[in-house]
Formats: C-alpha cells, structure tokens, sequence
C-alpha cells in the first residue's frame, strides 16, 4: 500500500511466506489423494501507523496468516486444485479484515505423482515427481482478481532436430554453425488467465488443475514434435515462441504466457594426444553436460488486450 508520509511516498506490505501444508482427501474403502503446497502471503493493508506511531492495532499478525492456511486446508473437504486454495485465501483476507485492500497468494505444488504397481493405479501410493505446478493470485477488496499459473523445472532434452546458423559472426565468435545439436533446456512458464473478477472463475474445483495438465501437454508436444519424425528447431528463440503461440491458440481462457528457456549445453568431446591423435573422435555421439554457463533466453506473448 503506498501514500505520502511526511513528505515520503512511502509503500509497505507484510505476510508469511513458505508455509507449508499437506491435504489428504480420503475416500472410505477408496482411493486417496493428496496435495503439498508451499504457501506466501502478502497483504497489503492500512498499517502505516504500525510504522510510524507503535501502533499494531492494524496488522494481520503473520502467525495468524500462517494458522488460516491450515484452517482453510481443514475446511476443504473436497480434493480443489492449488489455484482455487490460493484463491480461497485471498478473498478470505480481503473480506474477513477490513485493513486489508488486496492480498496477493502464491503457491508452489510438490509434484507428487500417483504410482502404478502391476500397471494399476495405487490407492494410496505417491512418488515424488519432477516439475512444479504453480500459481499467483492477487484478490482485491473489490473483488477484482488477477489470475497466474505456472510450470517450474520442465526439464526436456532432444538429441536432434536442432541447429543453429546464420548468427552474428565477428572476431569474438568462436561457435561453429551446425544444424545437428542436441537442445536441453527446463521451461519456467507462467500464463495469465482472463477471469478478471472472483465471480467469473469457473466453479469446477480441478479446472484449473485440468487446465495445467493440458498446458503442460502443448508445451512439450510442440517441443519435440510428433514422436516418429520430431520437428526442426532453428533455435532456442524459435521453439520458444511455438510452444507460446501453442498455448494462445489452444486456450481461449489464456491471455498470455511468459517462458524461460535457458539453452543447456551438450559439448561434442574430442580427446587427442601427440601420439593419439584420434583417441575421442567427435561423430554425434559422445558429450559433455554442462549447466553453465548456459544461454538465457526468455519472452513473453499476449493478446493485444492483455496484461502480463
């Protein structure tokens, strides 16, 4: 919240960050499921006082943030994805505190899989997956809503289908053009829903959740393309904005999309000595891993009337 103090434009905002909580839905003589969520909460509030005068008399005390996640986790009898939790938070804030003009949620989902033994789903059996399903939600007191999911460490490698050419060249460069590489990277993507007011958000509890999966699903199918014959990448640059223009065109609901690729390089190894000129030579098949330095590649892209 900012305003003018003592001559000072002056902005504060307070609230608990990495809390975390496990819900389990349990079905009598069914299947379980359950969630982890890592939760940060923001409130931005009319508690200037408490900087100014000593006065705590309009602070949300963070502990207090803390046993309202539990509290609402309790509450939730049925299984809701991460983006409905954070919702459900900050419009509790907004509207249980009238300090409170807008809260801002975010969540990070640990991505527990259920297993399969014998080809069967296990009712009560999880593993610990890879990639983090995330999300943003800011609530204000109007009941105005902005509305942001994600995907963290979306690790994907293809060993061809990938080149490079056609760059700047100059006394600099080193780097030999080629159009067989490998390309690795891990996707940090967010998107932007339209749903701009609490009353507009679908009803459906796993909606969003729905949607994460499908989302998931076009980012790596545009990525490596159909699974015989895969699909050129001329650059980091270009598949990135494939797979972006992929989401846009799939999803009517999503008014933009931001993607991190960092371009994660596999390095031909070729070993000579005096008397061993060709003791590693190089033919597409042996490299060295390596995570950095890496390429840092990121855009985003949204409908003409959207707002990151």
């Amino acid at each position: 919240m900012a305003g003018d103090l003592e001559g000072f434009n002056f902005e504060q905002q307070h609230g608990k960050d990495r809390v975390r909580v496990a819900r389990v839905w349990r079905t009598p003589g069914g299947r379980n499921s359950m969630v982890e969520w890592e939760v940060s909460i923001s409130l931005f509030s009319d508690c200037v006082d408490a900087y100014t005068r000593d006065d705590n008399s309009g602070i949300v005390a963070t502990d207090t943030m803390k046993n309202t996640v539990y509290v609402k986790a309790k509450e939730c009898s049925e299984q809701l994805s991460v983006e409905q939790f954070a919702i459900l938070l900050a419009k509790h804030f907004t509207s249980f505190y009238k300090e409170v003009t807008a809260a801002v949620v975010k969540i990070v989902e640990k991505p527990w899989e259920r297993v399969y033994v014998d080809g069967q789903p296990h009712e009560h059996g999880f593993k610990l997956g890879s990639e983090k399903h995330t999300t943003e939600v800011t609530v204000k007191k109007t009941g105005a809503l902005k509305l942001t999911s994600g995907i963290a460490g979306l690790s994907v490698l293809k060993t061809t289908m990938s080149g490079f050419e056609g760059f700047i060249r100059d006394k600099y460069t080193a780097l030999p053009e080629t159009r067989e590489r490998m390309l690795a990277t891990e996707v940090t993507a967010s998107w932007r829903y339209s749903y701009d007011t609490l009353s507009s958000v679908p009803r459906d509890l796993l909606y969003f959740q729905e949607r994460y999966m499908d989302v998931k699903k076009v980012l790596m199918s545009t990525f490596f393309g159909p699974p015989k014959e895969g699909v050129y990448s001329a650059s980091v640059q270009s598949t990135l904005y494939q797979m972006a223009r992929a989401v846009l065109a799939g999803f009517p609901d999503i008014s933009a999309v931001q993607l991190k690729m960092p371009n994660i390089h596999f390095l031909p190894v070729n070993i000579s000595t005096k008397d061993n000129p060709s003791m590693v030579k190089f033919n597409h098949d042996v490299y060295l891993p390596t995570d950095e330095p890496h390429g840092s590649i990121q855009a985003s892209l949204s409908r003409f009337w959207s707002r990151m």
